[in-house]
């Protein structure tokens, strides 16, 4: 028996008799749903100074933020050794057995990007210890307590930083935990992540591992997110989720952060078997690593959830049986109204292919019910592709735009008030998949194109559940919630409430799990891949269609001049997020102007050779500012002649030479055994400086072991006349000692000795930054560099 024909008017899931009350009641109560949504992924009011002691205060916090970030510290300078100072004494005033590891250590990730360069620091760690009672293992809480050369660090990581000391505080006064509690404040995070790599490779209380609580900030304002996690993380998270006041995270996220090439100080802990949990505030990325990070820019709120979060865990951990916290897999997780939904990751895949079959049978269901045709089912899913490639494409030719227009964003991770393109980003999105429902309705139906949308959400989760497990249940759980929803529709009448109620509750799980998304991306991410965040916010879009639906009039039945007023009433949500759109980009244009207090950012180096005499001025800027174009004039190549600072070509103009000495080196011996070659030298600061480069030209030898301040470094020539090389950050003034065992191709080895000072402000021809002009985050930013090549 064929399949009788559909009447437009029936092809929905829903035909309420009461359209236009069906719509608000489903829309105010969406809206509702991601109110609660927004409060969840909201900051707590910071609690004042005068808190009972045993709670995390801000405002105490605050205090040690402000000492912290008085000015730039970075590591190895006199301003960084008043900040270790003063963190040891606070420590010591809680009665905390503390010390100050000093050692040379390697880097952790892959930081450098010096040209074949083994990199190392100098590093002071401070490192407190609150004994446990009855310990099953420790606890560490780290952060780093140095700031980059440009900036104060109010947020990176003064935060971290001051939570820790005022977590100390708080669980000094109470009762002593089971286990130990090991406060590790680390040096030269900035440079290399050396002062963690150093803690966990060498100190003797890192011996056993342990569990680590890494608190970091990357901008000044945001909820703290729980961004990564060691492996088989399932107990973790199960703890994070029970004793977080505050739980904010998902396995996506984690996914997508162990794919980048990114790293904090707990990728040293990573690298060396200890399990934990990591997590930083986002938002507000325009200040970061900029001079502008400063403590009066710190968002409270977001120092409060860091400090909530880090002295819950660290009770709970500290009560804990550490014996076992590794699971035999990693869970799935995300953020629920103030609460974490969690399930073992090996449903994924199983949940994956249950909603493309649930989706599938509904499909079956509605060319059943008379509720769409085979054809419209396909042209469903077919013409779904639209909104999800135009909606991201959209959304990158408006920042295409934007950026077009004000050049200066292009050197910024967000602009610094972003609010306005982010709406203006999401209104397109919308405007988008309003236009694509409205022209496609009538015509293929509103219940096969709600199964298109979904019949997508389920093939990305496949795909996802595949490729990226962490992230499955964004497009799993709404695409099963939208299926059951669904045949809950199809075995009601379709013109009571129940269809109504159904779709929306569907519709109300599908802003649950993809607003946050939608939220977090913006911040993560930066406005120029906003076209991500444009994509999950079609997909929420097509997981609520039936919800949309009831916007517009009935899909058929009305002739002349009445279906002419229907299809004008089904283009309004089209029209009205168009515009949207429009004006929420121009207030943006408008609001966020460069000015003294919001400056454009702009980054200029200044490097010498001081063989040659020969200088020049140098910027990574690929369009550079009108600022910086007076300094630059074209492309140039430093490969060969300031291998330490890479081999990216930059922009570059001639400078005067600035009377500056390059620095020293000394040959302490050389030796011969058989055709190698042993050289020892000692490379010596001739003024002060945070980093020392040492390169060895292939062309005149073959470097087959090395040594730096009596350490072993990996021997991995870069390509290049230089190609290997040593980059020590925070030098002491004495000197670093190098050994190196080589091949001479003949003749004197060639050896280039460079070092690097931050600050302009003496060189000739420097002319001070006027107001509106300011410095890019960059650890290049600001660099003198001085340079001179050694015969031995």
């Amino acid at each position: 028996m064929g399949v009788p024909p559909t009447r437009p008017a029936d092809r929905a899931f829903a035909r309420p008799r009461r359209r236009p009350t069906a719509a608000v009641a489903a829309t105010v109560a969406l809206l509702a749903v991601g109110a609660g949504v927004l409060v969840g992924l909201s900051t707590p009011a910071p609690h004042p100074a005068d808190a009972p002691e045993g709670e995390f205060s801000a405002g105490r916090a605050f205090r040690n933020v402000e000492v912290i970030a008085a000015e730039p510290h970075v590591a190895g300078s006199a301003a960084n050794d008043r900040v270790r100072e003063h963190l040891v004494g606070t420590l010591r005033g809680l009665g905390l057995q503390t010390e100050v590891q000093d050692a040379v250590a390697p880097e952790a990730g892959q930081l450098s990007g010096a040209a074949g360069g083994a990199t190392l620091a100098r590093v002071r760690n401070v490192v407190a210890r609150l004994p446990g009672t009855d310990p099953t293992g420790k606890v560490f809480l780290v952060s780093h307590y140095d700031s980059v050369q440009t900036g104060p660090g109010g947020n990176d990581d003064a935060a971290g930083t001051s939570a820790i000391l005022e977590v100390a505080r708080a669980l000094s006064t109470g009762p002593r935990p089971r286990n130990d509690i090991v406060f590790v404040l680390t040096d030269a995070e900035e440079a290399c992540l050396c002062g963690a790599a150093g803690f966990a490779a060498d100190h003797p209380l890192a011996r056993d591992g342990g569990v680590v609580l890494n608190l970091e900030a990357r901008g000044s304002t945001g909820p703290v997110i729980m961004f990564e996690t060691s492996r088989n993380n399932a107990k973790l998270v199960e703890i994070f989720g029970r004793a977080a006041p505050h739980p904010v995270g998902t396995s996506f996220a984690v996914e997508i952060y162990r794919a980048l090439p990114n790293d904090t100080d707990f990728t040293a802990f990573l690298d060396r078997r200890f399990v934990g949990l990591n997590s930083a505030y986002i938002d507000g990325g325009a200040i970061y690593h900029t001079p502008l990070d400063v403590p009066a820019r710190m968002d409270r709120g977001s120092l409060q959830m860091h400090g909530d979060n880090a002295l819950g865990l660290a009770r709970e951990f500290g009560r804990t049986d550490l014996g076992d916290l590794r699971a035999g897999h990693d869970d799935t997780y995300f953020p629920v109204l103030g609460g974490l939904v969690r399930y073992p990751g090996w449903l994924t895949l199983p949940l994956a292919v249950a909603a493309l079959l649930a989706v599938g049978a509904l499909g079956w269901l509605l060319r059943r019910r008379g509720r769409a045709t085979a054809g419209t089912l396909a042209a469903g899913f077919g013409l779904t592709l639209v909104p999800v490639v135009v909606a991201p494409l959209g959304a990158w030719l408006l920042w295409t735009a934007i950026t077009t227009i004000r050049p200066g964003y292009a050197e910024l991770l967000d602009p610094y008030r972003p609010v306005w393109y982010r709406l203006a980003v999401v209104a397109l999105s919308a405007a988008v998949l309003f236009c694509w429902y409205a022209l496609l309705r009538r015509r293929v139906g509103p219940a096969a194109l709600a199964f298109g949308g979904l019949a997508w959400l389920a093939v990305f989760g496949v795909l996802l559940a595949v490729a990226v497990p962490g992230g499955a249940y964004l497009t799993t759980l709404p695409a099963l919630a939208g299926a059951f929803a669904g045949f809950a529709a199809l075995a009601t009448r379709r013109d009571g409430p129940w269809p109504v109620v159904a779709v929306t509750l569907a519709a109300a799980v599908a802003v649950v799990i993809l607003l946050p998304p939608v939220v977090l991306l913006f911040p993560a991410l930066g406005m120029g891949m906003g076209a991500v965040a444009a994509l999950v916010a079609v997909l929420l879009g097509l997981a609520v269609l039936p919800v949309v639906d009831l916007l517009h009039p009935r899909a058929g039945g009305q002739r002349g001049l009445l279906a002419l007023r229907a299809r004008r009433l089904g283009a309004l949500p089209a029209a009205a997020a168009a515009l949207a759109a429009v004006v929420l980009a121009g207030v943006g244009l408008a609001v966020d102007r460069f000015d003294a207090a919001h400056p454009v950012p702009t980054h200029l180096m200044y490097a010498l050779d001081a063989g040659t005499g020969k200088a020049a001025w140098l910027t990574r800027e690929e369009k550079p500012q009108p600022w910086t174009d007076g300094y630059v004039d074209g492309t140039v190549s430093i490969a060969d002649d300031f291998p330490g600072l890479g081999t990216t070509e930059l922009r570059g103009g001639p400078a005067t030479a600035a009377p500056l000495p390059a620095p020293k080196l000394d040959l302490l011996s050389d030796s011969r055994s058989g055709d190698q070659r042993v050289l020892r030298v000692r490379v010596v600061p001739q003024r002060q400086v945070r980093l020392l480069t040492l390169h060895v030209d292939t062309g005149t030898a073959t470097v087959r072991s090395a040594s730096v301040a009596g350490r072993d470094v990996p021997v991995e020539p870069g390509d290049g006349r230089w190609g290997f090389g040593v980059v020590f950050h925070a030098p002491p003034p004495e000197g670093v000692e190098v050994t190196l065992t080589l091949v001479p191709r003949g003749g004197a080895v060639s050896v280039r000795a460079m070092d690097a000072s931050d600050g302009l402000s003496g060189v000739p021809g420097f002319r001070p930054r006027p107001k509106g002009v300011g410095v890019v985050g960059s650890h290049s930013s600001e660099m003198l560099a001085v340079a001179r090549t050694y015969p031995l």
